[in-house]
């Protein structure tokens, strides 16, 4: 597939141009399309794996995760889940001080043998080269979100003690204002207003955060969409996360559309997309 230049910083391929006229609707991915989320939940993410591997495994000396480690994991199209790409980079970091190897090097190592089956593909690979069990026995990752630690840490991490708190009636071990609150909203009002109109109100969202999660945010913006034809992931069975495609073909079905435009800034978008047609 080659992609065309057709204006500054857009691309397209041009076989589909003239299809593009009969989209009847459009599903948008939430985080990095309508909300920036660099400063929130990447940051997250990088907090997240300070903390565990000075709890759990008294390394003090962690590399960042940088922008690159994070788009690394996500273009292998299994980390859509934030807590998936904290875990794989945990267990990465511990291979690399169990090796005594650069934890840098190391990280990339794991991202080049990782695949879109996501941290069962970093823990297999592992396996082969380095001895992780301790950390994956303390973290006992994914099993219940409300009950797993790596979970819980990441989500009070993110979302704050007070917001926490409401949403899991949980107590937060942390006092700092959550990292959600760094969110920062593309979406506009009057965006909004154009394409309801242009799709008759056909519009929704297909994204892996929580109802709750999202409203946080974009506030009386969410209420613009079709959410009875809307689906956030974090509240489905992890089974249904991305790529997965059933929430997708769900949408497009509910809205009665015969050809939906899907706005995704993730591999695994492309591939859930892909699966849907």
């Amino acid at each position: 597939m080659t992609l065309s230049n057709i204006e500054n910083g857009i691309y397209m391929n041009l076989d589909v141009k003239e299809s593009l006229k009969s989209i009847d609707s459009i599903v948008f991915d939430c985080d990095g399309v309508l909300i920036d989320i660099t400063q929130s939940y990447d940051l997250a993410i990088q907090k997240t794996v300070e903390y565990v591997l000075r709890k759990f495994a008294n390394i003090t000396n962690s590399i960042p995760i940088t922008a690159e480690i994070i788009d690394g994991f996500k273009a292998t199209g299994g980390f859509n889940d934030e807590v998936d790409l904290a875990y794989g980079a945990i267990l990465s970091i511990v291979g690399a001080e169990k090796n005594n190897e650069n934890p840098n090097d190391f990280i990339f190592k794991v991202i080049q043998n990782s695949d879109s089956t996501g941290i069962n593909s970093v823990e297999k690979y592992l396996d082969t080269i380095s001895d992780v069990s301790d950390i994956k026995a303390k973290l006992d990752y994914p099993g219940k979100h409300d009950e797993n630690p790596l979970y819980q840490i990441f989500d009070q991490l993110f979302y704050g003690p007070e917001f926490y708190s409401k949403l899991y009636n949980k107590k937060s071990i942390f006092s700092e204002p959550g990292l959600i609150d760094n969110d920062k909203v593309i979406l506009n009002k009057e965006l909004l207003d154009f394409l309801k109109k242009k799709f008759n109100e056909n519009i929704s969202i297909v994204t892996g955060r929580g109802l709750e999660s999202i409203r946080y945010p974009l506030k009386e913006l969410l209420d613009e969409f079709n959410l009875k034809n809307s689906f956030f992931l974090e509240d489905e069975p992890r089974e249904l996360a991305k790529p997965n495609p059933d929430s997708l073909i769900r949408a497009i079905s509910g809205l009665h559309s015969k050809h939906c435009l899907y706005v995704g800034d993730s591999f695994e978008d492309f591939i859930m997309a892909k699966k849907a047609t």
